[in-house]
């Protein structure tokens, strides 16, 4: 992929919206300001293609990036607590709707900080993914806040909680520093190739 091709394609609010998928498409999940549109971001080399927001629970709409003949697709933020009941129940259906619906061809970034067990809310999108058969990889955030010392061992310990849920890989990130961000490129990519492929 040519990440410097990326453009924002579309946001989308309600499930009746969302286009039919006829591309690769990676997915970006993950709890409320975990750091999804800074890890676009960062793998785009771009500053502001998706929209960092210091609130929690910003992201109300599903967010699809053109990027070089597949999408980025950014979800909304879950677990912010603040979020009225009736805006909650519509992201539900809405993401539900999302992979109800024929997508081949997806693969799911799901991202968890490094510097803390998942929270009950992770725990339930881990579940999630399995129950449905998504395929997916964990992207840690935040590892320039870890010692080197400690990245080694954050890695094995989200592996081993996260093989259970049928996780295919694990890779240490950094929105900020870079770090890991080429490794996951290099795991995205083959995803692309692979489901170009099918």
């Amino acid at each position: 992929m040519n990440l410097a091709k990326a453009a924002f394609k579309a946001a989308y609010g309600l499930s009746s919206e969302l286009p039919a998928c006829d591309r690769p498409e990676i997915v970006f999940s993950g709890r409320s300001n975990v750091g999804k549109s800074s890890l676009i971001n960062r793998l785009c080399n771009r500053k502001s293609l998706a929209r960092v927001s210091a609130t929690p629970g910003k992201t109300a709409t599903i967010n699809f990036y053109d990027v070089d003949g597949a999408y980025f697709v950014d979800l909304p933020g879950y677990g912010y607590a603040k979020v009225a009941r009736g805006e909650r129940q519509r992201w539900d259906k809405l993401i539900n709707t999302y992979f109800a619906s024929a997508r081949g061809g997806v693969l799911l970034v799901q991202l968890l900080d490094c510097r803390h067990d998942p929270s009950a809310d992770d725990m339930q999108m881990l579940e999630y993914l399995r129950h449905y058969g998504i395929r997916f990889i964990v992207a840690l955030t935040k590892a320039d806040k870890l010692k080197m010392s400690q990245l080694e061992p954050a890695l094995e310990h989200f592996r081993a909680l996260c093989e259970p849920y049928g996780c295919r890989d694990v890779v240490l990130t950094s929105a900020d520093s870079g770090f890991g961000v080429d490794k996951l490129l290099v795991m995205l990519n083959e995803h692309v190739r692979e489901a170009e492929g099918e």
